[in-house]
């Protein structure tokens, strides 16, 4: 599995589409161990953009804090999972959480 998080600042992003890079973290799911992280800078922010170029890194997943509403139908068209509301700002920490069911969301925020 490999989950995608917007990052900045060395922290997960609350905008995602406001990010500096996607960190790339390749996951065991059955060990619940991250295996490699590659963080790369996406293409400038366009709409419908960068749900293509995600899904084009092979991500099965996106761990967003805020992402609008079109940009969510654009990753399921895609294939990818999205999970937004997510608090926890140590993206491997985020990561951890996840794959161990103990991952904390709140509410979108983001608002378009």
């Amino acid at each position: 599995m490999r989950i995608a998080v917007p990052v900045a600042n060395k922290e997960l992003c609350n905008h995602f589409g406001h990010c500096e890079v996607f960190s790339f973290f390749d996951v065991d799911e059955k060990s619940k161990k991250i295996i490699t992280r590659n963080d790369i800078t996406p293409p400038p922010h366009e709409p419908g953009i960068l749900p293509k170029w995600i899904g084009g890194q092979g991500a099965n997943l996106v761990l967003a804090g805020g992402m609008g509403q079109r940009a969510q139908e654009l990753f399921k068209e895609n294939g990818v999972k999205v999970v937004v509301g997510v608090s926890e700002s140590n993206p491997e920490k985020a990561v951890l959480d996840f794959l161990n069911n103990k991952l904390t969301t709140g509410a979108n925020v983001c608002d378009h």
